[in-house]
């Protein structure tokens, strides 16, 4: 019980945080342009309010319910600043907003004057339009209005990473204890790499992983010196257009990843088969896996059908037999490369860190996209979670690097599944916008509340499927 409670308390507070990061973004540049912001809510309220602020009447709200004309009710109110309605003064236009916390903790809203989403709909708008409505300002301000959510989910994830960076550094493992060695690229073994090399120089000159770019470095030699079988040391000399030819492969080479298992999944062949956490999958019927990419096409050929899985468990070899799926899968999560080899931390100053955060960020997000592509087939649909499997991302005990680790990567997942053009989400807006900036046409009202309707359904569908999903998982 103590173990739920510790990730749920993470989940609700990185979920809470990024609500409220994203629904800023829409809000400030909503104030920037001048437009509205009714309501700016944590968690949705249907007719009732767990919390409600209304600077504008100097008011603190607890237990608010709506009755069926409207009218707000609270179980206890107090007086926390001035009731503008009887000085007679102009409101603050940040005073003009309602704030509050909903009692659906399903995300956030912010409800902008003259726009047509998910909080009301076409008949709620005034009948003739006011100049601090959204649907009066340009199609480029409404634009930047509905990307600002987005845009500061990224930069928040970013600003993460660079905290991150600064104040733990970052963990590298050395080439050379790298003992799977590296997976290259199709360039780079047309130039005489194999998989499974370890890069010991560039031009005679050593290098390692924490080499000021490493990567350009042995990309512009003339020749690399590797270590290969464990033993052999053997100089590759590279063409003099070999940098050119890797800028199409958009990569050089990889830690080649060890198939070590950290939790076979219930009810997969893994599981089935007796794997146990810990384990090293090393060959696949006749085939060596000395990577996760040898596994994957091994599996490939066996799939659908018994096969011997041969691991390595506490020192000993072991012959298991399991049948990977029509998808060639076994399911189980793999431990991380920093979990299996030696590390060293590097420190960052604050200036150091800001390049390094970037780069970090741009590189979840590029394999957060990469990644998503998998959701569409059947195997992918199948896996995918809802919130129990996002809260059970958490660690069983309070760690903040994990915590702001995890905040991060679901701020980068969020700015990325809003971005989707779907109806009801920002993506939905701006492909609108996108097509009204074309066309100059702005779609009919009518055609936008029924759009948003579906695109409503679609998610609240998908948000379902997502945490039966889980149900179906945990009861295996």
């Amino acid at each position: 019980m103590e173990t739920f409670l510790i990730k749920a308390l993470q989940f609700v507070m990185a979920l809470s945080l990024l609500v409220i990061v994203h629904e800023f973004g829409h809000y400030i540049f909503a104030r920037i342009f001048g437009i509205r912001v009714e309501k700016f809510f944590l968690f949705f309220n249907p007719r009732f309010s767990l919390l409600r602020y209304i600077p504008s009447e100097g008011r603190l709200e607890l237990g608010t319910w709506m009755d069926k004309e409207e009218k707000p009710h609270a179980l206890a109110g107090f007086k926390v600043g001035t009731d503008y309605r009887q000085t007679g003064k102009k409101i603050p236009a940040w005073k003009q907003t309602i704030y509050g916390i909903g009692w659906v903790p399903l995300g956030g809203y912010c409800a902008i004057a003259g726009m047509i989403d998910e909080t009301q709909d076409s008949s709620k708008l005034a009948a003739e339009p006011q100049p601090w409505e959204f649907r009066t300002k340009p199609a480029w301000q409404r634009l930047l209005v509905m990307c600002g959510g987005v845009i500061f989910n990224f930069l928040a994830a970013i600003i993460i990473y660079i905290g991150i960076t600064f104040t733990w550094g970052e963990r590298y493992v050395k080439f050379h204890d790298a003992h799977a060695g590296m997976e290259f690229v199709p360039t780079a073994l047309e130039a005489g790499f194999r998989n499974g090399d370890i890069p010991l120089m560039a031009d005679g000159r050593e290098v390692e992983a924490d080499t000021p770019n490493v990567l350009l470095e042995l990309a512009q030699a003339k020749s690399v010196t590797v270590l290969r079988n464990g033993s052999d040391t053997v100089t590759i000399s590279l063409p003099s257009d070999f940098i050119m030819k890797l800028n199409d492969e958009q990569g050089f080479f990889a830690y080649r990843q060890p198939v070590v298992i950290a939790e076979p999944l219930k009810g997969e062949p893994a599981a089935q088969a007796g794997m146990l956490p810990g384990d090293h999958i090393i060959a696949v019927g006749d085939s060596l896996t000395p990577g996760y990419s040898e596994l994957t096409r091994a599996l490939a050929s066996y799939a659908g059908r018994p096969t011997p899985i041969t691991v390595e468990r506490n020192g000993s070899e072991l012959t298991l037999t399991a049948t990977p799926t029509a998808e060639g899968k076994l399911g189980f999560t793999l431990v991380p490369l920093t979990d299996i080899y030696p590390t060293f931390t590097r420190n960052y100053s604050l200036m150091e860190a800001v390049p390094a955060g970037w780069s970090l960020g741009t590189s979840t997000l590029g394999n957060y996209v990469k990644s998503m592509s998998h959701v569409f087939s059947k195997e992918g649909a199948k896996s995918l979670g809802g919130f129990a499997r996002m809260g059970d991302m958490f660690p069983a005990r309070w760690n903040w690097m994990s915590f702001w680790y995890l905040t991060a990567f679901i701020s980068i997942a969020l700015a990325f599944m809003n971005i989707l053009p779907i109806p009801a989400l920002d993506g939905g807006h701006v492909l609108f916008l996108i097509a009204e900036v074309i066309t100059r046409r702005r779609p009919n009202e009518r055609f936008m509340e029924i759009a948003q309707s579906v695109g409503f359904f679609l998610l609240l569908g998908l948000l379902l499927f997502a945490n039966l999903n889980d149900i179906i998982y945990y009861l295996k």
